[in-house]
């Protein structure tokens, strides 16, 4: 699905396609032919790992939410702490996230596009899942 408004859903500060961009949080963007827009520049591709690191999709208005739960599973996920491995195994068994794993990586878990989009009941979900270990 191509979607054709998004928001910085943390602060942007990177080498875009049309140069240095620093696109505060909460910044409404348009796509363009697959491209995140700002101010009529191109910043970055829409599956590209700035997009993943910074934008969310907001066509229904829940961008804000959305990013927030994607930057707080990240976060979660990312802890090395004593429940790490509980967290992670607890993604690897669960269904629903398995649709959001990029299938070309069999021992390794990488989100896939439709993850930093999914639905805000699927984030909760994976949130939930994972925030107490």
């Amino acid at each position: 699905m191509q979607y054709k408004n998004y928001l910085a859903r943390k602060r942007a500060r990177f080498e875009g396609i049309c140069g240095h961009v620093n696109i505060p949080y909460g910044t409404a963007l348009t796509v363009q032919d697959g491209f995140i827009m700002w101010k009529g520049q191109q910043v970055c591709g829409i599956t590209s790992q700035n997009a993943y690191d910074y934008f969310t999709q907001n066509d229904d208005g829940r961008g804000k939410e959305r990013g927030e739960l994607v930057s707080s599973i990240l976060l979660l996920l990312e802890r090395r702490d004593k429940r790490y491995q509980g967290r992670w195994d607890k993604v690897w068994a669960d269904a629903r996230c398995q649709q959001y794993k990029r299938p070309d990586h069999d021992d390794h878990w990488i989100w896939n596009f439709e993850f930093y989009n999914a639905p805000v009941e699927d984030l909760k979900h994976i949130f939930n899942l994972i925030r107490k270990g």
